[in-house]
């Protein structure tokens, strides 16, 4: 009897080797053999791992021909041993046990060099023009035909004796698109408090409104004329969307404004407010990043900030160095995007004619891990 059991003794797993997963986060062990030299009459795998006080617990079968197993349920400083089973239907036999090993973090991804060297140049190009924006004070961004319109639109509400009417949008203050409303919005006050136009401003957020407050009262500090603020012309409607439409629409019924800044993230009601608006005869500057809004305004209104242009303008209006910094590296750094998208482009078109296969293979190899 003894004499067959060792006749069918299977081999077991050869040099199992196990280390912390590379390049990850923590948390992960990894476990490789040699597959046993009868690996062909095996049913499956088994691995086992244990801690220093535990027995050793099953935790994953891998099939016939594996030598690879990730454990992905390791807690990091903590000590393992594994060893793997090789289990046929006459039995089994067990690699001798390795370990301890401990799972950790790694801060760097050694496959990621791309994503550093790009995002290195783009730090460059930010870092720069941040710094040489604060030397020269002014950098050039080309015109833009909705940020030109802003003192046309003061200034026909102005010779109409009609007020302004100003909406920062549906987001709270947390939306990159309501700050960069309110830069907006400061350029619009300070010209209509130099021009004596009354600026109305009702907000879909009471923070918002706050905001809105200081930076109308700032802008008529700045235009010298103080005593012509009036805070009460900027105040909280109400935080319920369709209510907040139906409110502007009276407003806008009621006082028939000459002009009408839609600046912000809009929603559903973006053709509402544009049409009522539009029914008036006020000229109307909208400005969003919502771009399922962007058809509504684009129909409706006199001029529309499409995108990033709202964020730029911005940026153009208030002059801070660290804005027209980041706005000009930022169109660098796509610039440089797209010539290596060409580049790509061209490369695969070549290889598939036969030519520069090899360096086609390696440069799109090297986006692809990103």
């Amino acid at each position: 009897m003894w004499i067959l059991i060792l006749l069918f003794q299977i081999s077991p797993p050869l040099k199992v080797q196990v280390f912390d997963t590379p390049n990850d986060k923590g948390g992960s062990i990894s476990i490789e053999w040699e597959l046993s030299p009868d690996d062909s009459l095996l049913s499956y795998y088994e691995v086992f791992r244990k801690l220093s006080t535990e027995e050793y617990n099953l935790i994953a079968t891998p099939p016939p021909g594996s030598n690879r197993f990730e454990d992905n349920s390791t807690k990091d400083g903590e000590p393992y041993w594994y060893k793997v089973r090789a289990v046929s239907p006459t039995g089994y036999t067990d690699s001798e046990p390795s370990g301890p090993v401990v799972s950790s973090a790694q801060w760097f991804h050694h496959k990621r060099w791309n994503a550093l060297i790009l995002g290195i140049i783009f730090c460059s190009f930010l870092l720069y023009y941040i710094k040489k924006a604060k030397i020269k004070k002014s950098l050039f961004i080309r015109k833009i035909s909705g940020l030109e319109a802003v003192d046309e639109a003061v200034g026909r509400a102005t010779e109409l004796g009609k007020s302004i009417l100003y909406l920062t949008g549906l987001s709270d203050m947390s939306e990159i698109s309501t700050i960069a409303s309110l830069s907006i919005l400061g350029r619009v006050a300070k010209k209509a408090a130099e021009y004596g136009t009354t600026l109305i401003v009702p907000c879909y957020d009471p923070v918002v409104m706050s905001a809105a407050q200081e930076t109308v009262k700032q802008a008529h500090m700045e235009a010298g004329r103080p005593d012509t603020y009036d805070e009460s012309k900027i105040f909280y409607l109400t935080a319920d969307q369709f209510g907040y439409a139906a409110g502007v629409d009276g407003i806008i019924l009621r006082e028939k404004p000459g002009a009408v800044f839609l600046q912000g993230y809009f929603f559903a009601e973006a053709l509402i407010l544009a049409e009522t608006g539009a029914s008036i005869g006020a000229i109307q500057i909208a400005g969003t990043p919502a771009t399922t809004q962007l058809p509504f305004f684009v129909a409706a209104c006199d001029y529309t900030l499409i995108g990033e242009e709202m964020f730029a303008a911005s940026s153009y209006l208030s002059k801070e160095p660290t804005m027209l910094g980041s706005i000009k590296g930022e169109d660098y750094a796509k610039i440089i995007i797209m010539i290596l998208i060409s580049i790509g482009i061209l490369f695969v078109t070549l290889s598939n004619v036969g030519i520069l296969k090899s360096l086609a293979f390696n440069f799109i190899n090297w986006f692809s891990s990103f």
